[in-house]
Order: structure tokens, then C-alpha cells, then sequence
């Protein structure tokens, strides 16, 4: 009896000592847990949202490990669009291979045993909590501490020792589930985002378009930023991230190794509830493979703030990813000028940049070999890009080698390529390629026409010429042929089709909405035309998008060999509406310009953080900074995407609208993106003719079967660096700017017009002889005043830190002055300091 009596007091006071809840908490955020019959459960989730704490969604804390005895299935699921067509069609030969891999058991979250569990036994000591489960398959211990630098993060690190062989991958702890009623927002950046869950399989998962229904898995070389988020209505951003060194080295030493998959996100659990996932390793990959004994161990993060998915987005990218300290490691070889000035040679040079001249309905074309895929192609094809960079570059070097050998072939070209003949199609561009074999323009991937190439191919490109020549009849009547046109196949409510079938000429891809700037067309030919039944039916397209498109985070892509996946059109979208927005000062389509340019921010490369380490390229050794990915926009993201084979592009269109982005914002996301893109990117350059790769894995093989891009870049250069030259002048230095580009962005023509130089009317000029420079960090444009008495030198520094130059001039002056720091300088050859991304303006008096 006495005995019995000890052992229940023993009993009482250890039950009294046991703690039944434990708390982890900062300023910003307070996990709580409470001992549910011997289980640790979250009970309570609050986020402090100015001074006042807010309760999370529906609190959870329980713990995901899959385990499978075999290597998992292999057998892709089938998914058919909303028209019942099974997808993707097999014309589309690029997307099959990523299709099937995203399709597979694994990515589709289905694969082996998912093991939930609840730890059950907790320790808290010095602000850290440490859980620990067994299981007959493994042990895990998982350490959750607050990152002391950001009170909005918990760190978590993981270990998971495994009793028995077989593929394993840890999911973590869910903190808590978000209601489908409650979502706000849901982003994995570079394959979806979305406002609300979309149950169009093939729109959520292969287009983005919304948060997808299932439980999904995404991997890191099509992802920009390496976090999955998830927003309330009560404005709190639910993120999970991966720490710096968990995600693949897309080129770890000496090949390329883009293709491995170490880390998988979701934004669902594997219960198909909505909470941020991260899976490490990724089951049925080489590195999930575990014996008896052996430990997983990584580390993670949790965020949870007050704000959105792009407060978030930009906390991981700054804070965990280092992106703007990592810009300071870049630096040039070869100045973004001088590239141009190179280019300039090799696009005048017939057999480099592969122009052909032919005949076609009676008038001499020309245009540049298309050596990529095109339906129908031999090796035949022919393409010219960026009409408005053409006719700038003419414009500022006054080179008789455009403006007589190119130009006007290029101008016949443009002229053809438009259908004149009476009928459905009259007035439309009938493809972007010339086949010289079988005599006729195709499109890229099959027989019909889309109304965002009358777009393109007429209503931009003439419209850009026209800007050079105004008085030009025969293209103000194709103009305004084209424009009536579009305005005749626009819809009630503001929309386009897809495209139509060239034979049938019913619309086809009937299964996603044209969620493309097809509008901006006819913002073009209201600016050139000034008639304002152009502008209101231009309003009505923009409305429609605003409201379909850029509001929903719903987008499809140009390019018609992806089946339009989402692509550079997005950051294209956003140059149209801030056009509109000039034009019609509605403040509702700059604020939705800003809206699709954050959006456009998950098309940039973040990760890996670049460094110093040394690796070797094609037998020539580089640093990992020189061939980073990080900066890189794509070409179209996604599980179908370019990215996933290539990685990013070096197509900078993006460039000038981030800055402009700054400009309006003052948000450093912008300015940081724009400059990481664009400077330092000498690896990726053709030594002999400057001209950049277009894809990533190319590296420095040149244009390669893209001749014609040559002209996107000098496009694109030029657009940054006259951005760069107004932000720093502080609208000092102005250029009028022209139209966007075709296809591949947001980069606008310049030239057309006289800008000014502190209320100077003055020309750009392109002439390296002018001025001789040797720091390839400083940037050098020209420009002339009217009567050309005067010759202003503009100096950017590409650094952000102090450089210096000296500067010869090869003119002759009369007197030359330091325009921004108002002195006089004595004599033709003379030093120059820059302030870190300065600025400075010499103007010459010549003789």
C-alpha cells in the first residue's frame, strides 16, 4: 500500500513538471505548441501586423516524409485541354520530353508512401526548440530557431536518420493550412501565379494561369527565385525557401549541370492543402537513395510577414539570395557600347550576318538567314527582328551600307509580308518567315495567322519605320490596312483570338484566351494615324487584359513552337500600358503597368548566388559570377518552357523598362534586375563579333542560327542605356522613345527624333572614332547638336564604386566643358572620375 502510494506521487509531480506547451517567438511573429495526447501540435499561429497580432490559417505542425522501397513509377498521367484534346499536341516535338517528366508520378506528388506524423517529444533551450519522432522506417530531429537577423523568419534544420534502404524525401512541417476562401495569392515563381485555385489542369499547370488543384512539384531550373508563396485576405505572406546552397550549380566545374533536381517545391502539402512545401532530396533522384545509417540533414526557412507575395518575393531574393550585395561583383570586358559599335560590323558584313537578297510579287527582299525551327522549313527560311533598331542604327551612323544595301530590302520585305489581296485576311501579316524554296511566308509552328503578329509584323514595324519616315504614303495606307484589320476582328469586349486557320479561317487554340499586348497595335496606329477610333478600341483591348490578364496573373507567351507559353510578352505587356498611360494619362493603366512588371520579376534568375569560384567553360577558365544565371531573364518559363532545356536567355529586352520601373517606383528590385542583366555578361559574347548567345548553355557560340537577333541587342542596349542616362540625369538627358519591339520584349526604338541635353535639342550619333576611351566599365554616348556645332559626350559608370578614364577627344574644339560639375577643361585628352552608377555630361564646342 505504502509503495503503491510513492509511485503515484512520483506519477503527479512528473505530470506536473511536464510541460504541455512550449512558444517560439520575435516582434514580428509567435508559434505556438500545446501536447495533444503525446503528439506536439501547433496550436496557434499569430503574425504582428502594426503593433496588433493577427491569428495564421489553420494551424498545423504536422510533418511529411515519403519513402518508397523501389525506385518510383515512370508512367506519365494524361491531361487534356478544355476543348478535349489531349496535351500537348504532338506537333509541338519541343515540350514532349518535359511534359511526360512533369507528368510522372514524382512531380505529380502521387509517388510512394507518404508517412504524416507529429513529433513527440520537444525541448526548448536558449530561443531553440528541438523535435524528435521515430518511425520504424527513420528517426527525425528538427531544430527551429528565429533567424536573428529577420524576425519575420524561422530557420529550420533538419535531420533524418534512416533505419531501413530505400528512396526517402523530407517534406518539413506544415506551420499552418491556408482555407481556399482566405487564398489572396499563390506563387511559385516562374511556373504559376494566381489569385484564386484553377481547375483547368492544363491552364494551371502548363500555362500558370492560376494556383493548380494538386499538390504539384516544381523543380529549380525553371523556378527564378527558389520559394514557394502563399497569400491571406488579411494580407499575410506565407513563404517556404530554401537555404543558399540547397538548389542545383547549373554548371557545377566543368559541364553543364542545369538538369539536376536536388530540391522540389509546392505550394500544397502533400494532403492538398495550401501550405508552402519544400522537399529535399527529390524522391527517385540519385541523391534520394539512402542506406540503414545514413543522414539527410538540410536547412530551410519559414516567412511570415505583413504584406504580399512581392514584399516576400523580394525578401528572399535580397535577404537569403544576396542578389543586389552579388551585383557588385560584376564587371565588363568589353563595354555595352563597344558591343554595339561591333555589331554595327558584323550586321553590315552580308556573309557573318547571313543576309540574303531575293524576289518575291515583283519587288527585291531582303532578310537574314532563320537557321532555328520553322513547319515547313529546309534551311531556307528568312527573318528580319526589330525593324526600329534597324532604322535607328541607319539613323545614327549615317553607314550608306544600312541605308542603301539593307534598308530598303528590308522596307520591300515588310511590304510583302503583308496580305493585300481582298478577304478575310486582308491587311494581316501572313507569317514571320520567308521559305525561298517554296515561295510564300509561314508562321513558326504551322499554317495560320494571329492578329498579335498583324500586330507585330505590320502595325509595330511600320509603325516604327514611320517614325523615321513620316511623310512614307505607301506605309501610312498598309498602317491604317492593318489597323482596320484588328479592329474588326476585336470582340465586344475588348479580346482577340488566338489565331485562325489559314484554310478555314476559324480560330483555333480555342482552348486559351489571347492574354497578349494585341492591343498595342492599335495604340501604334492612334500615334501615328491620330484617329481616335484607334485609341478607343486600343482602351478597350488594354481593359480587357488589365482585368483578364494582368489583375488574374494570366498569361500566355509569343512564341508559337512553345504552344505560347508564357514568356517575354508578360514584361512587354507592361511598356504597352505605361505607352497608354502617356497617351491617356488613366492612372489605372500605369498602375497596371507596375502590377505586370513586378509579375515580370519572376522571370529573372536569382539563383545560385554567383561568386568568385573558378570554373571551366569550353576549355577556358571563368568565374562563376561571368557565367551566373542569376540576373538572366528566360525566354518562356514554366514546365514547357526554353528554361528548362536552356536556362535563361541574354536577350536583355527587360532592361530599359526595369529602369524606367525604378523611375516610377523607386523600388531597388527594378534598377538592381535591369544592371545585373546587362553588365558583366562577357562570357556570353562572340570575341570576333561581339554579338551574344542567345541561350545560356551556349555560352560565347555567337548568334549561332539567330543571325537576326544581332538587332534585338543593339535594340535593347541602346534602350538601357538611354534609360540609365535619364534616371541619372534626373530627366536631364531625354530621348523621345518610339514603339516596342516585336516579339521579344519591352525595349523601345530611339533616334527617330532630336532629344535633349540639359533643354538642348540634340541627335544620337553613333561613331567610335569620336572619342577614345579604355575603361570598358564606363559607357560613352554621343550626341550632336542640331546644327552640329556642339558634340555632348554622356559617361555612365557601369560599377558601383568610384572609376576613372582617361578621355581623348578626336575632334577638333574650341572649348570643352564639364557639364555637370560646371568647369572648363584645357585641353583634348583629360581624366574623368565617375561616382558609383554615375553620370556625367561633357559638351565640345567644335570647330
Amino acid at each position: 500500500m505504502h509503495l503503491r502510494l510513492v509511485c503515484c506521487v512520483l506519477v503527479l509531480l512528473l505530470t506536473s513538471c511536464r510541460k504541455e506547451s512550449i512558444e517560439l517567438a520575435s516582434s514580428k511573429i509567435k508559434i505556438e505548441w500545446s501536447n495533444d495526447d503525446g503528439f506536439w501540435k501547433i496550436s496557434n499561429v499569430f503574425v504582428n501586423q502594426n503593433g496588433k497580432w493577427k491569428s495564421f490559417g489553420n494551424p498545423s505542425g504536422e510533418y511529411t516524409i515519403l519513402y518508397s522501397g523501389t525506385k518510383p513509377d515512370s508512367v506519365p498521367i494524361r491531361m487534356f485541354t478544355n476543348t478535349g484534346v489531349e496535351f500537348p499536341e504532338q506537333i509541338f516535338k519541343y515540350q514532349q520530353q518535359f511534359w511526360k517528366a512533369a507528368t510522372l508520378p514524382v512531380t505529380m506528388n502521387t509517388a510512394g508512401e507518404a508517412v504524416h506524423f507529429f513529433p513527440v517529444a520537444a525541448e526548448q533551450q536558449d530561443g531553440e526548440i528541438q523535435f524528435t519522432y521515430e518511425h520504424d522506417y527513420f528517426t527525425m530531429v528538427s531544430h527551429w530557431r528565429i533567424d536573428p537577423r529577420f524576425p519575420t523568419d524561422i530557420l529550420i534544420t533538419q535531420k533524418v536518420v534512416i533505419k531501413k534502404d530505400g528512396y526517402y524525401s523530407s517534406g518539413g512541417a506544415s506551420i499552418a493550412e491556408v482555407s481556399e476562401d482566405d487564398l489572396a495569392w499563390a506563387t511559385v515563381p516562374g511556373y504559376f501565379q494566381g489569385k484564386s485555385i484553377q481547375e483547368d489542369s492544363v491552364l494551371a499547370y502548363a500555362y500558370g494561369q492560376g494556383v493548380p488543384a494538386f499538390p504539384a512539384l516544381y523543380r529549380e531550373r525553371s523556378m527564378s527565385t527558389l520559394t514557394a508563396i502563399v497569400d491571406t485576405r488579411d494580407s499575410i505572406s506565407y513563404a517556404v525557401t530554401a537555404s543558399a546552397d540547397l538548389g542545383r550549380d547549373p554548371w557545377e566545374n566543368d559541364r553543364i549541370t542545369h538538369d539536376k533536381w536536388n530540391v522540389a517545391f509546392s505550394h500544397m502539402n502533400r494532403k492538398g492543402m495550401l501550405s508552402p512545401t519544400l522537399y529535399y532530396p527529390v524522391l527517385g533522384e540519385p541523391t534520394s537513395y539512402r542506406k540503414a545509417g545514413d543522414t539527410i540533414a538540410y536547412e530551410f526557412r519559414y516567412s511570415l510577414l505583413h504584406g504580399d507575395w512581392f514584399k516576400s518575393l523580394k525578401h528572399t531574393i535580397n535577404d537569403v539570395f544576396n542578389f543586389k550585395e552579388s551585383l557588385d561583383l560584376r564587371t565588363n570586358e568589353q563595354s555595352l557600347i563597344d558591343r554595339v559599335d561591333d555589331i554595327h560590323k558584323y550586321l553590315t558584313n552580308q556573309k557573318t550576318s547571313l543576309w540574303n537578297i531575293d524576289t518575291y510579287e515583283g519587288l527585291t527582299i531582303g532578310a537574314q538567314s532563320y537557321l532555328g525551327g520553322v513547319v515547313g522549313s529546309k534551311g531556307d527560311a528568312m527573318k528580319n527582328a526589330d525593324y526600329g533598331a534597324m532604322w535607328m542604327l541607319g539613323k545614327v551612323t549615317e553607314d550608306p551600307l544600312i541605308n542603301e544595301r539593307i534598308l530598303p530590302y528590308a522596307l520591300n520585305f515588310k511590304l510583302v509580308q503583308q496580305q493585300t489581296k481582298p478577304g478575310f485576311f486582308h491587311g494581316a501579316a501572313i507569317g514571320q518567315y520567308f521559305l525561298r524554296q517554296r515561295r510564300m511566308f509561314v508562321e513558326e509552328w504551322g499554317e495560320f495567322v494571329e492578329p498579335i503578329s498583324l500586330t507585330y509584323y505590320t502595325l509595330i514595324d511600320m509603325g516604327n519605320i514611320l517614325l523615321f519616315e513620316p511623310s512614307h504614303k505607301v506605309l501610312r495606307e498598309r498602317l491604317r490596312l492593318g489597323a482596320d484589320l484588328l479592329l474588326k476582328w476585336q470582340a465586344s469586349d475588348g479580346s482577340w483570338a488566338v489565331a485562325y486557320d489559314r484554310h478555314t479561317e476559324q480560330p483555333i487554340f480555342t482552348d486559351i484566351k489571347d492574354l497578349r499586348p494585341t492591343f498595342y497595335g492599335l495604340l501604334v496606329a492612334y500615334r501615328i494615324l491620330k484617329d481616335e477610333k484607334y485609341l478607343d478600341a486600343a482602351r478597350n483591348g488594354a481593359d480587357w487584359l488589365v482585368k483578364n490578364g494582368v489583375e488574374q496573373g494570366h498569361f500566355i507567351g509569343v512564341c508559337g513552337d512553345a504552344r505560347y507559353a508564357p514568356d517575354f510578352a508578360t514584361g512587354q505587356i507592361s511598356q504597352a500600358l505605361l505607352d497608354l498611360y502617356d497617351v491617356t494619362q488613366d492612372e489605372r493603366y500605369r498602375a497596371a503597368a507596375i502590377q505586370a512588371a513586378k509579375l515580370y520579376t519572376t522571370s529573372i534568375y536569382t539563383h545560385p548566388i554567383p561568386t568568385n569560384k573558378t570554373k571551366t567553360i569550353n576549355g577556358t577558365v571563368r568565374r562563376d559570377w561571368q557565367i551566373a544565371q542569376a540576373g538572366l531573364s528566360f525566354e518562356h518559363g514554366g514546365i514547357m518552357g526554353s528554361a528548362q532545356r536552356h536556362g535563361p536567355i541574354q536577350l536583355a529586352s527587360h532592361a530599359g523598362l526595369f529602369v524606367r520601373m525604378f523611375a516610377l517606383t523607386r523600388d531597388s528590385i527594378f534598377i538592381d534586375m535591369a544592371r545585373a542583366a546587362a553588365i558583366g555578361r562577357d562570357a556570353f559574347v562572340d570575341s570576333k563579333t561581339s554579338v551574344a548567345s542567345y541561350y545560356w548553355n551556349a555560352m560565347n557560340k555567337g548568334a549561332g542560327p539567330y543571325p537576326h537577333h544581332a538587332w534585338w541587342q543593339v535594340g535593347w542596349i541602346m534602350d538601357y542605356l538611354v534609360a540609365e542616362a535619364e534616371l541619372r540625369s534626373e530627366g536631364n538627358i531625354r530621348f523621345p522613345r518610339g514603339f516596342v519591339t516585336p516579339k521579344v520584349g519591352p525595349h523601345q526604338t530611339l533616334g527617330f527624333e532630336s532629344g535633349k541635353i540639359y533643354n538642348e535639342a540634340v541627335n544620337l550619333v553613333l561613331n567610335k572614332e569620336l572619342v577614345t576611351m579604355t575603361n570598358p566599365n564606363i559607357e560613352t554616348l554621343l550626341a550632336l547638336s542640331k546644327d552640329k556645332k556642339k558634340m555632348f559626350i554622356i559617361l555612365l559608370n557601369d560599377k558601383n564604386k568610384v572609376v576613372t578614364d582617361t578621355v581623348t577627344l578626336n575632334a577638333r574644339s574650341k572649348s570643352i566643358t564639364d557639364l555637370t560639375e560646371q568647369k572648363k577643361i584645357q585641353t583634348d585628352r583629360f581624366t574623368i572620375s565617375l561616382l558609383p552608377y554615375g553620370v556625367k555630361v561633357i559638351v565640345i564646342e567644335l570647330i
